[in-house]
């Protein structure tokens, strides 16, 4: 197979893992739900350039997070399925990993949006 062939194969393969996670991981369809309006919200405030970049690198943070957890997971149920104590530290540990995205992508929001609205919102002094 020509690499090119190849490299352009492993995209396939790449949308195929994100198709599954979204059909099958019901935190990934929620992080995806949140990411979405997310999106909605920013439009209509305006973000500015930087402003989504920020945005864009925090969100996908939290769903790739969650993705890697997903192949975690799958990979140490294939291994065995008894409970084990280090399988449920690997899980706990890469579940917390997600959480620590997920804040962190809650404080940037509210970094980003709370001075906007408060512009939006707030009535001038006379």
């Amino acid at each position: 197979m020509p690499p090119l062939n190849a490299f352009l194969r492993s995209f396939s393969y790449a949308w195929s893992g994100i198709i599954h996670g979204l059909s099958t991981q019901r935190n990934l369809k929620v992080q995806a739900i949140c990411a979405g309006l997310a999106f909605v919200i920013s439009i209509w405030l305006g973000l500015s350039p930087p402003e989504w970049a920020i945005l864009i690198l925090t969100l996908a943070g939290v769903m790739g997070s969650e993705m890697f957890n997903t192949a975690l997971e799958t990979t140490l149920d294939h291994i065995s399925r008894e409970r084990h104590p280090q399988i449920g530290i690997a899980k706990d540990v890469a579940a917390g990993a997600v959480l620590i995205w997920a804040l962190a992508s809650l404080g940037v929001a509210l970094c980003l949006w709370v001075p906007k609205l408060y512009a939006l919102f707030s009535l001038p002094v006379s």
